[in-house]
Formats: C-alpha cells, structure tokens, sequence
C-alpha cells in the first residue's frame, strides 16, 4: 500500500509519506548540524511522520475521516531503536511536532501516557533509516554526552531539536502545498558590512563638530578592535549618550566575520525602543535584510516596499531566516522558554549568531536565572556570541558560571568624558512643594513611580501652558502623537513640562536641562539621566532626586525593593551615585536580598528535579514563563483608523493581521478594572473576543485626551 503525507485535491498532486519524511529528516539534519547534532535533527524528521503509514490516517487524509494520532507511532519506533533514553528525548520532540513540547508527568497530556497508549497500527521499514541503527545510536549518543550533566541543559537540547524539526516540517509541507523548490537562503554580510561603513564614513564628517560624537566614534573602534576573538559572553559597558546602538552592530558585524556566524538578532526591552532602533538599521542596511518581530509591527502596512520584500519578511518573521532581527525581550526569552512550535521554529536560528542583549540590566528580575542559563547554554553549546549591553552594568558574575569578557578597554575613562549631569538629593517632597519647582524651570522632566501619582501630579499643573502627561494609561499611538509634539517644543526651545511614568526611560531619544526623578533603583534613575544633557550641549544637566510624602507616590512591590538600595547608593555616594562603583555596590546588594526571587516560579527546578528519569515540564514552564504578567487588554477607538479596525472585527474572520494592527491601541488594566467598566457600560465586548471602550456621547469622560483611561484614583493601576 502507498501511504501519503499531503495531497493538493484541486491539482490531485499527492506527496508520498517517504518522501515526506526523507526530505524533513535531511532539512533537520542541515539545521542541527548547526550545532553538532545532525543525527538528532535527522533521526527526528525521518520518525516524525511514520504514523501516517496507518489506514486510519489515509482515511483521514483522503476521505476526511476521524481525526488519527499520528505522532506517538515514531516515539515508540525511537525507544525501539535507540534506548529507552534517547528514545525518550527523541519521543518529546516527535509526539510534541504539532501540540507542542509537553510534560513528561503521567496524565493523559503527558509523555509518559503517550509511550504507553494504544495506537493504529503502521508500517515501518528500517531502510527508512538509511545508516545502520546501531551507527545512529553511537552518533547521537555522542551528540549529547556534553549536556548530560544538566538537566537544564538536556531539555535545552531537546528544544532547539524540536524547533529544527517543526522548521523543516513547515517548509517541505509548505513546498509542496504552494509547489515551489524549497532553497535554502544564502546571505552576504560583506555587502551588509560594506553598508555600514558607508553609514558611518557620513557620521564621522558630523564627529568633527562634536565632541561628544567624536567619543561615539572611538566607542565604536573600541568594539571594532574586540570584535576579534572566539564566540563567547561579553559586556558592553557604554554610558547613555555613548552610541551603544551603532557601537554594537560595529562589533557584532565584525565578530560575526570572524568567526563565521549567520546571523545578528538586536534584543531591545521595550517596543518603544525597538521601532527607533529598527528604523536606523533599515536605513542602513535595507528592510528586506532587517526584521523587525514585536506585536506592533505590521508589515502590510509598509506601503513602500514590494511585493517580494513584504513576502520575504513575513516569511523570516516564522522563523527568524535573514540577516538582521530586532526584537524584543519578550518575544526571544518566551520564545526560549516555549513549548509551542510556531514560537519554538525560529531557535534554532539562533545558533551561530551575535546575540545583543540591549539594556541588559532590565532583563527580568523573576526569571534572572533561569534567563542567564539560557544565554550560557547559547554560548557554550551552540556557538553562538552573546553581548550584555548596558550602561549600568549588572553584577550577574555571581550567577554565571563563567565570567564575562568586557569590550570596552576602560569604561570608567568614557563615563569621565560623558558625565553630563549633576545628581542633587532633594530628599522629601510633598506634590505642592513638588509642583512649586517644576514650574521654576523652563523645560523640565519629571518621572514618577505609578500611573496614579503622575496623574494626580499632572493635574496641579496641566493649566500651565505645554504641559504633558505621559503613562500606559495612554495607548501607544496616542503616547507617540505626545511624544512627538515634545520633541518639537524642545527644538523650538519652546516652554516644555513632562510628568511621566518609567516608560519615558528606555529608549525615548529627548533631552532636557532638568529632570526630577521620585526615588528608585540606581538602574532606573540612571535611565532617567540618559535624558538629561543628552548631546552635552550645557556644562551640566541636573537630576533631582526626590522621595514622594505622598501615600500614592511611594514605590510599590518591587519597586520598593529596589528604591531602598537605590536610597542606600545615594546616601553613601551623593553625586557620584551613578558612577560604576556606586552601580557595581547596588547591583551585588539588590541580589543578594533578591536570592529567592531571581527564580520566583522554580523554573529551573522544573528540569533538574526529574533528570535522573528525563521527567521534564515543557508545558508548564512555558505556561509559567511571562516576561508581562498577563493584565486585561483592552482596546481604545482613539482614531478613524482604529474605528475602521473595530468595526472590520465585527464583521471579518479574526486575522493576525487585525491583532497586529490593534496592539498600538491596547492598553492592559487589571480584570477587576474592565469588568467595572463593562459593567457601567463603558466598554463593550466585539467578536466575543475584544473588550473596546465604548464611543458614545460620555466618551471623553472616561477617555481623557491629554491623560488616557480614566479610572476612579483608588484603583489600583498597572505602572
């Protein structure tokens, strides 16, 4: 009997299973040798499929019939072959290639179960193998005798072969579905490298009138000169204002050459950031070579481009093949952590890269590490560089277990040069004596800790004239329309007063002469200071520090935790308190009291407690690891094109498409929050799906236009 994997009933094309499962079974091999696992990722393509060789399934496949378990067939042709071990680690990548990576557990879900279950019966040739199994089993024995000492470090395996299978499953399905030759994709970074000195060879006319761009420019020979080592852990130790963003893509380009890597994948905190910093390497290197992969991106929307490069870019974004991804923090340590394979498919690309970790020091501080466990299992195991860049350097020493390489000759010498601004200690402020300041200064910033006390700041002062409020009350069109109407004061020297939650931070490319900054971890106020004096253009910008009298402006949870050892710094270090020592001291003090938090859900535990019997928890990790805590998402009408998109919802099937292009219109709030407002009738439901804030006559009394979702001040808000 032949038995199928997919046919095309319109052109009645059909594609044999054996076929199937050679050509996945050699893609995956291609994919794994990337890291000295060919065998694994062979082995795997070539059982993934085997119970498709079952009359149950041709029935399902050519006459629509009852829905077969065709997965559980090749788990149980690995454990005969291969030892109940390698059978096991083979059996969660084989039974997982559709529903995802699962628990080993004993419930019917878990692998366990799946080994032991009851099903059709298939047909299995061991020539399929091709190579004496006894030869497979010496191979992959040899493949993974490095992680077998960590049980962290064997289901990381385990994941990055469970993506290389899911990828080349993906492609020869989709090749032969959309009757196209699959090829793989051939990049040239000398081009891409030729670009950016092209780019830079331009800045370097702007270097000579600025003192503070002649710095950038020897940052950057720094980076270029350090570039020329063997793949390992580094720091970029750069002070905001330094041109980390060029700096690192200078080393990363050139470290890439050396030694033969295929990819360099930006990670950025927020999306704030990543759409500015995404901008720039478009700019230099064009979008067809850049991904730029967060929730607010949508490519359809790219107006410009052709029809090839969109393509070619909605491609890369399911598995991350082309030069150049920008992303975000969530989107790579979840997608590390996952168990799914459409978020698990882009790993394997992974390997052989330059991995720059942006802002470094806002790498979760739940999951700190279990997340560096994971960059340490790139470095060791699959040749991958990976830069902690940051102007604040973490003291992650004591969590590694081995010691990053810094890029920078003496970074205490640039933050000398590049000190810009002076820290004055105000101590405590009630608002009134708060307000009585602000309004002393021209152009000033202040950044408080919550939602609540920048609006109830705000309000003191909004009858002021370019006065602005800035928090995740507003959504993201709205927070970039204000944004934008800063940056234009500031440039017209026009009066300019901003009261602002955190967000303001990361990656907001402003200055101002003033900034008043409410008490917080020495990271964050240094964050705050990065707007201060930015092109150096005063002698000294100055950065008031300020602890809140009022009950609604203290720090909250970790917040807190973190504003006593912020507190301790400046008292012991006053205006040197964003020095590298000062930093160094509140680093090595905040995780040392932060021990039981830098793993609050155990996840490591997770793989290490059921190593001795490869008992590992897939599912649940993923489920556990959440970068953002999920709040309740809710939509804002803030514009005709926003309406356009709610109005589409209640009439269209639900597309990618439609969620791509509502985040910049979400706001997150607690369910308690949204339920209050459904309730009163100020938001509706659409689709049965999406919580909007209702337009009606009341609208802009619960929408505010300058402050966002209005919501009664004793409810507790998301920061």
């Amino acid at each position: 009997m032949k038995y199928y994997a997919h046919f095309i009933k319109d052109l009645e094309q059909y594609q044999t299973n054996e076929d199937h499962l050679i050509n996945v079974g050699k893609i995956a091999k291609d994919f794994a040798q990337e890291f000295n696992a060919e065998h694994f990722g062979y082995v795997s393509g070539l059982l993934h499929d085997v119970g498709k060789n079952s009359v149950e399934f041709q029935k399902r496949l050519l006459e629509n019939g009852k829905i077969v378990d065709h997965s559980t067939a090749g788990a149980k042709i690995a454990i005969k072959y291969f030892n109940n071990a390698l059978g096991t680690l083979l059996g969660y990548v084989i039974c997982g290639h559709h529903a995802g990576l699962m628990d080993y557990g004993s419930a019917e879900s878990g692998l366990y179960w799946r080994l032991k279950k009851s099903i059709p019966e298939f047909s299995f040739n061991q020539n399929l193998f091709q190579i004496n199994p006894e030869i497979l089993l010496k191979k992959m024995t040899e493949e993974v005798k490095d992680k077998l000492y960590s049980g962290f470090s064997l289901a990381f395996f385990i994941r990055m072969i469970y993506s290389c299978l899911v990828d080349a499953d993906y492609l020869d399905t989709e090749s032969f579905m959309k009757c196209f030759d699959l090829k793989h994709k051939q990049y040239s970074f000398d081009k891409l490298h030729l670009k950016f000195n092209q780019h830079m060879e331009k800045l370097e006319i702007e270097a000579e009138k600025n003192s503070i761009n002649q710095l950038r420019k020897q940052i950057a020979s720094d980076c270029i000169e350090a570039a020329y080592q063997n793949t390992n852990l580094f720091t970029l130790t750069v002070p905001t204002g330094g041109g980390k963003t060029l700096a690192s893509m200078a080393f990363a380009l050139n470290h890439l050459k050396h030694n033969n890597l295929k990819r360099i994948i930006y990670v950025i905190p927020y999306t704030s950031i990543i759409e500015q910093n995404a901008a720039v390497y478009k700019e230099i290197f064009g979008m067809d070579n850049v991904l730029e992969h967060h929730s607010n991106f949508d490519i359809e929307e790219t107006k410009t481009e052709s029809f090839s490069t969109i393509d070619k870019i909605k491609k890369a974004a399911e598995n991350w093949d082309i030069p150049i991804v920008v992303t975000t923090n969530v989107q790579f340590f979840e997608s590390l952590f996952s168990n799914k394979s459409s978020r698990c498919r882009k790993l394997h690309n992974i390997a052989n890269s330059v991995v720059i970790l942006d802002e470094a020091q806002m790498l979760p501080i739940n999951y700190l590490k279990p997340s560096l466990a994971a960059i340490e299992e790139l470095v060791k195991h699959y040749h991958a560089s990976v830069v902690l860049c940051t102007a604040t350097k973490p003291e992650f020493t004591s969590l590694l277990s081995t010691k990053p390489t810094e890029i920078i000759k003496e970074p205490e010498y640039y933050y000398n040069l590049l000190k810009r601004i002076e820290i004055v200690n105000l101590g405590l402020l009630s608002d009134d004596e708060l307000t009585e300041k602000i309004l002393q200064h021209h152009q000033v910033l202040t950044i408080v800790n919550t939602r609540n006390h920048c609006q109830q700041l705000f309000a003191k002062i909004k009858a002021e004239k370019n006065v602005f409020h800035l928090s995740a009350k507003m959504c993201p069109v709205h927070r970039s329309i204000v944004i934008k109407n800063i940056r234009n004061l500031l440039e017209k020297n026009q009066p300019c007063r901003i009261i602002s939650t955190q967000l303001i931070e990361c990656g907001v490319d402003i200055s101002f002469p003033v900034i008043y900054r409410v008490i917080t971890g020495i990271d964050s106020i240094a964050q705050a200071a990065g707007r201060c004096n930015r092109e150096g253009k005063l002698d000294k910008g100055i950065v008031y520090i300020f602890e809140s009298t009022e009950k609604y402006g203290k720090p909250i949870m970790f917040q807190n935790r973190a504003a006593v050892h912020g507190k301790a710094v400046i008292r012991k270090y006053q205006a040197d308190s964003l020095s590298l020592e000062a930093i160094s001291e509140y680093f090595h003090n905040l995780f040392n009291n932060e021990d039981d938090n830098l793993d609050k859900k155990r996840l490591i535990n997770n793989f290490e407690e059921g190593h001795s019997f490869l008992g590992y928890k897939f599912e649940t990790t993923s489920m556990d690891y959440k970068i953002i805590e999920a709040g309740e998402s809710l939509i804002i009408p803030f514009d005709d094109a926003a309406k356009e998109i709610v109005k589409a919802l209640e009439y269209t099937e639900l597309s990618s498409s439609y969620l791509r292009k509502l985040q910049p219109y979400t706001i997150s709030i607690y369910k308690q929050q949204l339920m209050s407002l459904l309730y009163r009738g100020y938001v509706r439901l659409v689709a049965d799906r999406f919580y909007v804030l209702a337009v009606t006559d009341e609208y802009e009394s619960y929408y505010d236009s300058q402050t966002g979702l209005i919501i009664d001040a004793n409810e507790f808000l998301y920061i």
